[in-house]
């Protein structure tokens, strides 16, 4: 994990030490009740690699108004201060449909 991004979520009481990236395929695709992708050019590219999983993909920020969410890769931190900001709401948005 990118050592900013690591920062940030120590910085708010979350542990990213045991994440470990992995590629989405279509078992995991088929395996998962809800997969959730921050940006819509995300959801278009599952739906096309698992059209049978259509309807269990949607963007984070689906109830917030349906805004991609930027990777702030290689950005500097108030890239990840914003991307954080807007995972956290879009998070909180789903949790009453979880």
């Amino acid at each position: 994990m990118d050592g900013t991004a690591l920062e940030l979520l120590r910085e708010h009481g979350v542990d990213g030490e045991g994440h470990v990236a992995r590629q989405v395929d279509e078992r995991l695709l088929r395996d998962a009740d809800l997969v959730l992708a921050m940006e819509r050019s995300h959801v278009d590219a599952i739906r096309r690699m698992a059209p049978e999983a259509s309807g269990k993909v949607f963007l984070l920020d689906k109830w917030l108004g349906g805004r991609d969410i930027p990777d702030p890769y290689r950005q500097r931190r108030p890239a990840y201060e914003q991307a954080y900001g807007m995972i956290e709401q879009g998070v909180q948005s789903w949790l009453r449909y979880l």
